[in-house]
């Protein structure tokens, strides 16, 4: 199973589900751990009836709500030691406590997602402080602007942090339509791309490509996303 890691003080479910959704249309069997404190996808994703801890399937992968680490889950579902029986998981953690739950330096990658709020900026180097060792990120930045100024703004914050940063950066630009889209495709309880801005699928089209191009191919990546787009 490859497990990725989404670390940071942004709002990053709608990315994951963006994400999650694309690579289950690929054929491929994902979960999506949310290890946040607000635990949002207990409320944008539909359940049944919810409690403490839940897994529940949504739009073709497993939303995990409430774990505090894949151990959990083993227990929950009653497996033992045996692996979980999904090809990716993804896991969105905001907080020092989850950083070492979930023990992120085991994850096949790690990206740091924020924008460029103080609050973002500062929760996600608070995270990053859980960090004994280098560990290697990729920066997934939402900007309006998509200055220069702030990546290098960013990498003056992360002095002295155990950080070593993957050359690759993905840009998604912070914009009102595809905020709107997040609001519709909440209200009917389905994940849809096709409102999206151009730019956005873009960089969703890079991000799925620079993560998991040992598991899916480019071709497949864009075939997946083609079919999202005309649900």
């Amino acid at each position: 199973m490859r497990t990725v890691g989404f670390l940071g003080g942004y709002d990053k479910i709608d990315l994951l589900l963006y994400i999650a959704r694309i690579l289950s249309i690929a054929k491929k069997k994902v979960i999506l751990i949310d290890a946040t404190i607000n635990q949002k996808a207990k409320y944008v994703v539909p359940s049944i009836s919810p409690t403490r801890t839940y897994l529940t399937e949504f739009e073709g992968f497993d939303v995990a709500v409430g774990f505090k680490s894949i151990e959990e889950i083993k227990d929950y579902l009653g497996i033992g030691d045996k692996p979980l029986d999904y090809d990716i998981a993804l896991i969105d953690i905001d907080t020092p406590e989850m950083f070492q739950s979930f023990d992120v330096y085991r994850n096949y990658k790690n990206c740091f997602v924020t924008a460029f709020d103080l609050y973002s900026l500062k929760k996600g180097l608070e995270i990053l402080s859980a960090c004994t060792v280098p560990i290697q990120l990729t920066k997934v930045l939402f900007s309006k602007s998509m200055l220069k100024e702030e990546n290098q703004y960013l990498d003056y914050l992360a002095l002295g942090y155990k950080v070593k940063w993957d050359k690759t950066m993905i840009n998604f630009p912070i914009e009102l339509g595809n905020y709107s889209v997040t609001v519709e495709n909440q209200i009917v309880s389905r994940i849809k791309i096709k409102r999206l801005s151009s730019h956005y699928k873009e960089s969703l089209e890079y991000l799925l490509e620079t993560l998991f191009y040992e598991d899916i191919s480019s071709k497949e990546i864009s075939k997946a996303m083609k079919i999202l787009e005309r649900e």
